[in-house]
């Protein structure tokens, strides 16, 4: 337009989206690094449950029940017992792995995300950082009766913690900021409800476990984990996709 000196390009976005003010360092990612990202969140994700999947099919006598017990149990190699709960898993080591590498996975892929600028980009590694050090003090300490006993249980304990709170935090915050991170409104909202979930029922699950009731306290502790799983890998499915314009959407300087 005639007489408008701003050299910097701006975008009017359509829809529930109001236009943002671009800042230094918020460029927009590239389709190799949307890419890139999109795989690891997705990687991530599948990691945890094809392994959970696997050691739990492994578990046979008698079948492991996703809603009776905990998931800690899939990496304890037995035999055990803790909290009333007998534990035996043949294939421990491939839950530990699993524990291991799903939260390294998820924080490679948020750090992968460059579209997030400053103290927005700082509000998802946090909290995925987290949830990757609870990982690894899962893989590393399984949760067997004796570990209460000989004190690496507490590693464990902190380690699980450390897994739900960063990744529900770290669903809430990719929700929040959806608009940098190249994500949908809706995906966005349903990233922030996942997260919403996860923490009521890590809630519901400490609880659980305090009173001593122990009802269906697997399925309460998949509550805690598996909405941000899945909803962290449907964000690397869009992430992985052609970027779509808006409609509406329209560029001028």
């Amino acid at each position: 337009m005639a007489g408008d000196t701003n050299p910097l390009p701006s975008l009017e976005l359509a829809n529930d989206a109001a236009p943002e003010v671009l800042t230094p360092g918020a460029c927009p990612p590239s389709r190799q690094q949307r890419r890139t990202a999109g795989a690891l969140l997705i990687a991530g994700p599948m990691i945890f449950l094809l392994t959970e999947f696997i050691a739990a099919a492994a578990w046979t006598d008698p079948p492991y029940s996703y809603t009776y017990h905990f998931i800690s149990n899939l990496g304890v190699h037995g035999p055990s017992t803790l909290f009333g709960q007998y534990m035996y898993s043949p294939l421990a080591w491939v839950m530990n792995t699993g524990f291991f590498l799903f939260g390294i996975t998820i924080l490679a892929g948020v750090a992968a995300l460059r579209g997030l600028p400053g103290r927005r980009r700082w509000a998802a590694l946090v909290p995925a950082t987290l949830l990757a050090a609870g990982g690894v003090l899962l893989g590393l300490f399984p949760g067997s009766g004796e570990a209460m006993n000989d004190g690496t249980g507490d590693f464990h304990a902190l380690g699980a913690l450390a897994g739900f709170v960063g990744g529900n935090v770290l669903a809430i915050a990719l929700g929040s900021m959806h608009r940098r991170a190249g994500l949908a409104p809706r995906l966005g909202r349903t990233l922030v409800a996942a997260g919403v979930i996860g923490l009521v029922s890590m809630v519901a699950y400490f609880a659980d476990i305090i009173s001593g009731a122990n009802v269906l306290v697997g399925l309460v502790e998949r509550g805690a984990t598996h909405p941000f799983l899945l909803t962290l890998a449907c964000a690397g499915i869009a992430l992985w996709g052609p970027l779509r314009a808006r409609p509406g959407a329209v560029a001028t300087r």
